[in-house]
């Protein structure tokens, strides 16, 4: 029973401290950028009264005495701080829409006051207020590509500002949110055997986020990839080992890389030494979660950036993604240099003397001379007509090649078996008409059998024509 009663009096007093807690019995957070100037002029009164009611969190007070304060007051010395507490308001209320009305107030104050000091930490908190909302990399990240900009725009804006080392680490921790959500779709893709697709994305996290935690593996993967689609991707696979082995002196793939390497006959890169030191200095400093962290992690939305790079410059630009590898070269723009999509002018006589003037093409012979229904002309399915001066040969080339590229969609052994036994059906059924049109004497329409004329040898080099 005493211990009951002891239990249920120490209950009663954590609940009595977090209730008076949050009635403010223990003081509230202090406002970051009060006006200290001792004076009674009545702005500042009005300034003042605000400051107290967002510090005790009564927002829409402190807004509708800021309020005040701008329209009554138009020429006032406080008018900059008032409307940046406005902004702050909404950004203590939080919240969706609350976020939303302090991104607004912000911007708006940049636009107004871009010289003053407090610009650089508005913009700070708008790439603060995206980095709040961020979600785990297997979750939309529409939040991730916000902060990712805002953050860019504080080191590019206001690069002497004291928020620009913070903005910095936490543009890090974005796009190492980002880069595993797109390491995790190209190991997706390498699982369902789609090598292209992976190999897209491998690559473009490697070369869009070097400084994510899992570069290393991705360039791994990478490797792996274009070793699954053949011969022709060697050259590819090599490069992306040797960048392995060379910016990623530290990762457990370094051995095997090298031993791929020297089975393909292909030089073996020495360590980047600057390189070494900063992968060094990012093992050292990483920490890893107690166990109470990874209990509740799994419950949490926000995503886990522990092992985001802690120096190192972070990207400033966002790079295109590479044409993928399964695209023919046509499709890609990349034969002559061009797409296959023609642009220019044409008259009107042009078009109604021909149809398809607008198309930047000649017409078909024959096409339109048809009656009724016109026909269509040739490379009307969406085939690029060849250019002029090329030769047959130098199409089906190209097209020979863009037929062994690897596709994304494999067929499976099942698949694979139905073909191989509809392809010796099919065969069968040639060989015996073959036989049944030997084993048949040819005969024409009167009933006698065709004589066939004899075929002279065809030297193994012709004459010349003489005339």
């Amino acid at each position: 029973m005493q211990q009951r009663d002891r239990y249920f009096v120490l209950t009663a007093g954590v609940l009595s401290f977090f209730l008076l807690s949050g009635f403010g019995f223990f003081g509230h957070k202090k406002y970051e950028t009060p006006i200290t100037k001792d004076t009674l002029q009545p702005d500042k009164v009005l300034f003042d009264r605000a400051v107290k009611n967002i510090e005790h969190g009564d927002y829409e007070a402190a807004r509708l005495t800021l309020n005040t304060l701008i329209n009554t007051y138009d020429t006032s010395e406080f008018l900059a701080k008032a409307k940046l507490a406005i902004a702050d308001s909404w950004f203590r209320e939080g919240g969706a829409h609350g976020l939303a009305q302090a991104e607004a107030e912000y911007k708006d104050f940049i636009l107004f006051y871009p010289n003053m000091e407090e610009a650089a930490e508005s913009q700070y908190k708008i790439c603060n207020i995206h980095y709040k909302q961020m979600e785990k990399a297997d979750r939309d990240d529409a939040q991730g590509q916000r902060a990712e900009d805002e953050c860019r725009q504080v080191i590019v804006q206001f690069p002497n500002s004291k928020f620009t080392d913070q903005a910095k680490q936490m543009l890090r921790n974005v796009q190492e949110v980002l880069a595993d959500k797109e390491f995790r779709t190209g190991n997706f893709y390498q699982t369902k055997g789609s090598f292209p697709a992976a190999a897209g994305r491998f690559a473009y996290v490697a070369q869009q986020y070097p400084l994510y935690s899992g570069a290393d593996e991705a360039l791994w993967d990478l490797g792996a990839a274009y070793k699954h689609m053949g011969d022709r991707f060697e050259d590819k696979e090599a490069v992306a080992l040797s960048s392995l082995v060379k910016d990623y002196p530290l990762s457990l793939h370094v051995a095997a890389a090298k031993e791929r390497l020297t089975a393909m006959k292909r030089p073996v890169p020495a360590a980047d030494p600057a390189a070494y030191e900063r992968e060094k200095q990012e093992l050292a400093s990483r920490t890893k979660p107690g166990m109470l962290h990874r209990a509740i992690s799994a419950f949490e939305t926000r995503p886990e950036t522990y092992l985001a790079a802690k120096s190192g410059a972070p990207a400033m630009e966002s790079l295109r993604p590479p044409m993928p590898v399964s695209v023919p070269s046509v499709a890609a723009g990349v034969q002559s240099g061009v797409s296959d999509i023609v642009l220019g002018q044409t008259t009107d006589a042009a078009i109604d003397k021909n149809p398809e003037a607008r198309l930047g093409q000649q017409p078909a012979p024959g096409a339109g001379t048809g009656v009724g229904e016109q026909k269509a002309s040739v490379q009307s399915n969406g085939q690029p007509q060849p250019a002029a001066g090329s030769s047959p040969l130098a199409s089906q080339t190209t097209a020979a090649a863009d037929a062994n590229l690897p596709t994304n969609h494999p067929l499976s052994k099942d698949q694979l078996k139905l073909i191989k036994k509809a392809q010796d059906k099919q065969a069968k059924a040639q060989k015996k008409q073959q036989a049944k049109n030997a084993a048949a004497p040819a005969v024409t329409t009167t009933g006698q059998p065709v004589a066939t004329p004899a075929i002279p040898p065809i030297p193994s080099q012709a004459p010349p024509p003489t005339r």
